[in-house]
């Protein structure tokens, strides 16, 4: 597992400070870097450094999804749309997005949802359920906190796979005495990035609408401004946001 690699693995950002700079030097860069052929952007290039492995990898690979699957994806952030675009490479029957975000979910709609859920004004768990009687096949939390990974484990149905994307900064209670009986499989995980290759390919064939998850775009010596767009990203109805050398075009 790429990810768990005793010399390297998650360095950037994590071991050492990470790339807000005009030059980086990076670790095992003859086995780790990718060059990024002429009909990929170097925007959409962006999307393929994280959010698109991550989100195939830990969301859609670790959920188990197939064709003809129900799915519903708790976040509709940048790597819940990842998620979204990734998912559709193995043709399952319906995607539900479920956010607390308007502007996000109709993003959704457009990027590939079937069913979108504002779980602001409804009831999320109770809507699902009542779409799909017993529960969905794949259940993919991609925010990282207790109340969406509570959805997740309520929606799922017997032998159903709960993927946690998300990153958790503190505990969430696992409904054990209510989801034994259920045979369901959890994952989780850091991301390899040994699917990279396929994205890569996937992106320069245009299959993957990446230009509409970039919402802004900053200098380097704005970067704090940027910050502030991201940190109110509702408000500014930001998904990704790319600062570029001051330099540069």
């Amino acid at each position: 597992m790429y990810a768990h690699c005793k010399d390297g693995s998650w360095i950037l950002g994590y071991m050492i400070d990470g790339m807000q700079a005009e030059y980086v030097r990076i670790p095992h860069a003859d086995n780790s870097l990718y060059k990024i052929p002429e009909s990929i952007s170097e925007d959409n290039a962006v999307m393929l450094s994280d959010i698109l492995p991550t989100g195939h990898e830990i969301g859609v690979q670790y959920g188990n999804v197939k064709p003809g699957d129900t799915i519903a994806i708790v976040g509709a952030g940048p790597v819940g749309l990842a998620v979204l675009l990734t998912a559709q490479l193995y043709s399952p029957a319906r995607i539900i997005m479920i956010d607390l975000d308007d502007n996000r979910l109709e993003l959704s709609k457009e990027l590939g949802a079937t069913d979108v859920i504002n779980s602001g004004s409804t009831d999320a768990v109770e809507k699902v359920l009542e779409m799909f009687e017993g529960g969905i096949d794949v259940a993919i939390e991609a925010v990282g906190i207790p109340s969406t990974w509570d959805v997740c484990q309520k929606i799922i149905k017997p032998g159903g796979y709960i993927a946690n994307v998300g990153v958790h900064g503190q505990s969430v209670t696992f409904d054990i005495q209510k989801l034994w009986i259920k045979n369901i499989t959890v994952r989780t995980g850091l991301v390899n990035t040994n699917t990279t290759p396929m994205l890569l390919k996937t992106t320069a064939a245009k299959k993957f609408n990446l230009d509409k998850l970039i919402t802004h775009h900053f200098k380097l010596s704005e970067i704090e401004k940027a910050y502030d767009v991201f940190l109110n990203a509702a408000k500014e109805k930001a998904i990704k946001v790319i600062i570029s050398n001051d330099l540069s075009n």
